[in-house]
C-alpha cells in the first residue's frame, strides 16, 4: 500500500513544477510522508484517502525528532503543493483550521536563515581541502563565490564558461546566468573582480575541456549535484558555512562595489537582489539576511 501511495505522491510532487532542486526536495518529502504514514500504521493507498489527522500525526512525529519549525514549514509547503495537484484543495489551504502552520505549532520560525558570508580565510581552507578530492568542485565554489551562483547553477556552469569569459573580455560588467537558474529565469550577475573572474574562467575552461565538457563529471545532473553537496559537506561546508554562504559573501562584495560606484545603499541592495535572482523588491531581505557578517572567520 505504501508503495502505491508513494509513487502517486512523487508523481504529484513532480507535477508541481519549480526548479530542479525544488522538485527534488518536494519528491523526497512525498516519499518521507508516505513512509512515515506506513510506520504509523496508517494504511491508505490514494491521495484521496488522506485526512487531516494523517497530516497532523505526520508533523507531530517529525516534531518528536526535534526537526526545526523552519524545516517543517518547508515540508508543509511541499505537502500543500502535492495535495493541490491531487485535487485536495481544502487540505492544501494554508489557512486550514487544523493544518495552518499556526495550528500545527510550526509558525514563527525566522526566515532569516542560519548562514553567514564565508570569510576569505575560511574559503581558502575549503578550496585547499576540496582540491585534493575534486578540482572541478574546487573551481565551482570559486565561481559560486565571485558570480553568486546557486548550487545547481554552479554544477551547470560549464555550459556558460566561454560565454561569460567572452562578455567580460568585451568589457561587460556582468554575466548572464541561464542554466540552473531558479524557476528557469535568466539573470545578470554583476562582476566586481573582473581580472580574478577572467583568470578563474580561463582555468575552468581548460579543466572542462579535459573532462568531458563538465565541471563535475557525472552522468546526470542529479548525480553531479549529489557529488557537489557530498564533497563540500565532508570538507567542512556545513552550518553557517554551508555552500549558500558563498552567495552571502558575493552579496556583501557586490553591495560594496555598487556603493563605491556612487549608488545609495538602497539602490545597491535592490540591484544585488536582482544579481542574486530575487528581484528588485527584496533589497531589504538582502540587507537583513545576506549581508550579515561572519566575525569568527
Amino acid at each position: 500500500m505504501a508503495g502505491k501511495l508513494s509513487k502517486q505522491l512523487v508523481t504529484l510532487a513532480r507535477q508541481g513544477g519549480g526548479s530542479f532542486k525544488t522538485v527534488s526536495d518536494r519528491s523526497k518529502i512525498a516519499s518521507r510522508f508516505s513512509e512515515r504514514l506506513a510506520t504509523l500504521n496508517i494504511q491508505i493507498r490514494d491521495v484521496s484517502h488522506i485526512k487531516t489527522k494523517h497530516i497532523e500525526n505526520y508533523i507531530r512525529s517529525r516534531q518528536v525528532e526535534n526537526i526545526s519549525s523552519r524545516t517543517l514549514q518547508n515540508e508543509m509547503a511541499a505537502l500543500r503543493s502535492i495535495l493541490s495537484q491531487g485535487g485536495r484543495n481544502v487540505l492544501a489551504n494554508p489557512a486550514h483550521e487544523k493544518l495552518s502552520n499556526q495550528a500545527l505549532n510550526i509558525s514563527g520560525a525566522s526566515r532569516e536563515g542560519t548562514k553567514l558570508a564565508i570569510s576569505d580565510e575560511r574559503l581558502k581552507e575549503i578550496i585547499s581541502t576540496v582540491s585534493e578530492r575534486d578540482r572541478g568542485i574546487a573551481l565551482g565554489i570559486q565561481l559560486a563565490r565571485y558570480i553568486g551562483l546557486r548550487a545547481e547553477e554552479t554544477v551547470q556552469s560549464a555550459k556558460s564558461l566561454k560565454t561569460w569569459r567572452k562578455s567580460l573580455l568585451a568589457g561587460e560588467n556582468n554575466v548572464r546566468v541561464v542554466f540552473g537558474s531558479k524557476g528557469g529565469r535568466p539573470r545578470d550577475a554583476t562582476i566586481f573582480e573582473r581580472d580574478r573572474v577572467v583568470a578563474l574562467l580561463n582555468e575552468a575552461v581548460r579543466y572542462v575541456d579535459d573532462n568531458n565538457g563538465k565541471l563535475i563529471d557525472k552522468p546526470t545532473l542529479h548525480q553531479a549535484l549529489d557529488r557537489y553537496h557530498n564533497v563540500l559537506r565532508e570538507s567542512g561546508m556545513t552550518g553557517i558555512h554551508a555552500p549558500h554562504s558563498l552567495r552571502y559573501a558575493y552579496s556583501q562584495d557586490a553591495v560594496n562595489h555598487h556603493l563605491e560606484n556612487g549608488m545609495s545603499r538602497k539602490e545597491a541592495e535592490a540591484l544585488v537582489s536582482m544579481d542574486l535572482g530575487h528581484g528588485d523588491g527584496r533589497g531589504d531581505y538582502v540587507a537583513r539576511v545576506y549581508n550579515r557578517v561572519d566575525e569568527i572567520g
